[in-house]
């Protein structure tokens, strides 16, 4: 599976969610996870912002070899499932790449969607979009030219979010995951979307990894 995450400039949101990506396929052996990032009005050829670097590296993932890319049409086109930071991002991109709209989702709504629903496919998601009833928004706040703690939020949030949900997708994807992330039923070792209807007596917010792989 191919993941595109997009935000504005391309050096914060979406760039800590793209190496977070990549550092999880690392970690699971999720071979057939992909990912990149680009923003709607890039800082083209710009690294990674400095404390967005920290985050990144705080998250267990690699902030360097990045240069800002501005969204383009092949990207979308490419991605099994795009990822905005933002409901206004993600608007944006479902207008002006039409067949793609059932693959674009807000980060924090592919979550909410697959921990309520139980989706495990992006058709899945995309099935479920409108069924649920819309709670507050569903965005990852920007941190640009905030504090220190809030680009450590962001990256809070965006690991919050979606670490179980490209678990809970791969679960079911035809190439599981290899033994260094299964236990000995080759279940993985994660608590995938805990709080969901299937989960009602769990905190509804809490995310559990068991870290004795």
């Amino acid at each position: 599976m191919h993941v595109l995450f997009v935000c504005t400039g391309n050096v914060c949101r979406s760039v800590i969610a793209e190496r977070l990506a990549r550092a999880l396929a690392a970690e699971y052996g999720l071979r057939d996870l992909t990912a990149e990032s680009a923003g709607t009005r890039a800082l083209v050829g710009f690294g990674v912002e400095p404390l967005a670097a920290q985050t990144i590296t705080g998250l267990g993932g690699d902030a360097g070899d990045f240069r800002a890319r501005r969204v383009k049409p092949e990207m979308l086109a490419r991605a099994d499932l795009i990822l905005a930071m933002s409901e206004q991002i993600r608007d944006e991109l479902a207008t002006h790449a039409p067949d793609a709209a059932a693959r674009i989702f807000t980060l924090p709504q592919a979550y909410r969607i697959a921990k309520v629903t139980g989706a495990r496919t992006v058709a899945e998601l995309d099935s479920a979009r409108n069924d649920l009833a819309l709670v507050g928004r569903e965005n990852i706040p920007d941190p640009v030219g905030l504090s220190a703690a809030k680009y450590c939020a962001a990256g809070d949030h965006i690991a919050e979010t979606l670490v179980p949900l490209l678990l809970a997708l791969h679960i079911h994807a035809e190439h599981g995951l290899d033994r260094r992330g299964a236990d000995e039923r080759g279940r993985p070792r994660l608590v995938v979307l805990p709080g969901g209807r299937a989960d009602a007596t769990r905190p509804p917010n809490s995310v559990r990894i068991d870290r004795h792989a």
